[in-house]
């Protein structure tokens, strides 16, 4: 009887350490990963309206989308591969045009994105910088 009583003790205590261990994990809230506000949420997801002028860049970091929404722009790429057109499925490289409200992607940080040719409006989500 003492050693059944003795091994359940162990088994609450061992029980007992492993919740203790799992709760100080890195899961939901912890330093690794954080908790985050819906104003934060929102402005990682939501588009930004940006206007070029005539001869402007813009040049989009890794994961950046674009969306040209009126005047006229061609792809800039980064002297291998080229902007990922999502809609059409292809890669536009340095000098093809950009067909408004397709989306591209800048697949890394490496200087590709868009020139404008006219005043242009496009969409971005992500990190980019205009030239």
């Amino acid at each position: 009887m003492k050693k059944k009583l003795l091994l359940a003790a162990g088994v609450v205590v061992l029980l007992i350490v492993g919740a203790v261990a799992w709760a100080a994990s890195d899961g939901p809230g912890s330093e690794s990963d954080p908790v985050v506000s819906k104003s934060y949420v929102d402005a990682k997801t939501s588009f930004e309206p940006i206007q070029l002028e005539e001869g402007q860049k813009l040049i989009g970091v890794e994961g950046t989308e674009i969306i040209l929404r009126s005047g006229e722009a061609f792809a800039i790429d980064n002297g291998e591969n080229g902007v990922s057109d999502l809609t059409s499925g292809k890669d536009l490289m340095s000098g093809d045009q950009v067909a408004a409200n397709h989306l591209l992607l800048v697949p890394r940080d490496d200087g590709r994105g868009i020139m404008a040719l006219t005043e242009a409006w496009v969409m971005v989500r992500g990190g980019y910088e205009i030239q």
